[in-house]
């Protein structure tokens, strides 16, 4: 790595903890994401400097907060998620199929085609979605801002109408609410086995550094395995390291290139939140999960941000995580595929 790289990375790990720091003395939500994350667009924007940030780093931070996610898992999580399986698909269903017909619905007012719209507002992982439209030459850049401007409305929306509407019963949101005090320093080595997976699937599925070390650590947990807790510090380390790549990941210039379409995707990905949150006000009311877990495991979010959510609310990050993984998987896994299909066989009714 050179020189010019080392600093630039520097430089960014100052940018983004400014904002950490900012974002958390005004108690606003998972600050050590939104925060750095934030601070690396404006500064950019600012001062059009190109920004380093480690993809090594990158992972190891989504490792970190995968393991710190697996912690919170019991026996008694599995047995709690059982049950909303199937429920909790169909609802996943629902709330992609509305998206996608708002999202052809627009196009009946604005110039944008209904495969590139359906692409860009749907609730999936942003290079997936950009990778499936490229593949069925839809227009992949206006796709790119459409994703962007929907991952901002989530992470910053959701997290800020939760975290107000219900007030934390825990203390420390980093602590792990597990009896670590016999567990031995060495014991830290069974996290290797963790990041091994996030490696070994880095290739095979979505989110690999996340999902990986989660079931792994899950696992351990549960088969009986003494495993200690993650320090404060280093997790704090970890999400703005996350944060800051997801912030150096956007350009605002790219917003301003979507318009006033913009506004259009916006409004889309606030209605779909609204719906999920209807919807988890349903599943909650039919079940035991209490209002704010059945709320953020139907959250159109990101896995990461929706458990460190539920973590600082006193949800269940567990039964979130449990939940969100199961939405991710299928969304990145059957529904590129879909949609392909549903384009595919409509070019061919229009032939």
């Amino acid at each position: 790595m050179k020189l010019t790289q080392i600093r630039g990375i520097g430089l960014s790990y100052v940018v983004a903890t400014i904002g950490g720091v900012l974002f958390y003395l005004l108690h606003f939500p998972i600050p050590w994401i939104l925060g750095p994350m934030t601070c690396m667009i404006l500064f950019k924007a600012i001062t059009h400097r190109k920004m380093f940030v480690s993809t090594r780093l990158y992972n190891v931070g989504l490792s970190t907060l995968g393991i710190y996610f697996g912690l919170s898992f019991t026996k008694e999580t599995f047995s709690t998620v059982y049950p909303y399986i199937i429920p909790f698909l169909l609802t996943t269903i629902l709330l992609l199929t509305v998206s996608v017909l708002n999202s052809i619905f627009v196009t009946r007012f604005i110039k944008i085609d209904p495969m590139t719209s359906v692409f860009g507002s749907i609730p999936g992982g942003l290079s997936e979605m950009v990778a499936a439209s490229h593949s069925l030459k839809a227009n992949s850049a206006m796709v790119t801002i459409f994703q962007t401007v929907r991952l901002l409305t989530v992470v910053f929306m959701v997290p800020f109408i939760v975290t107000h509407w219900f007030i934390a019963s825990v203390g420390n949101p980093y602590e792990v609410t597990k009896n670590f005090s016999s567990v031995p320093v060495y014991a830290y080595l069974w996290f290797g086995f963790a990041f091994l997976a996030g490696w070994l699937l880095r290739n095979k599925f979505p989110a690999a550094y996340v999902i990986g070390p989660l079931a792994v650590t899950a696992i351990l947990g549960v088969v009986g395995v003494g495993l200690p807790i993650i320090p404060s510090w280093f997790l704090i380390l970890a999400q703005v390291t996350v944060g800051m790549r997801m912030g150096n990941n956007i350009q605002l210039r790219d917003l301003k290139i979507g318009g006033r379409y913009c506004g259009v995707y916006f409004l889309l990905t606030v209605l779909l939140v609204a719906i999920s949150f209807g919807l988890g006000y349903i599943f909650a009311s039919f079940s035991d999960l209490n209002l704010p877990t059945a709320l953020l495991s139907l959250a159109p979010g990101g896995l990461v941000e929706m458990v460190l959510t539920a973590t600082a609310i006193g949800a269940d990050p567990a039964v979130v995580s449990s939940l969100q993984l199961i939405r991710l998987l299928f969304i990145i896994l059957i529904v590129p595929s879909f949609l392909k299909w549903m384009f595919k066989k409509r070019e061919k009714a229009a032939a």
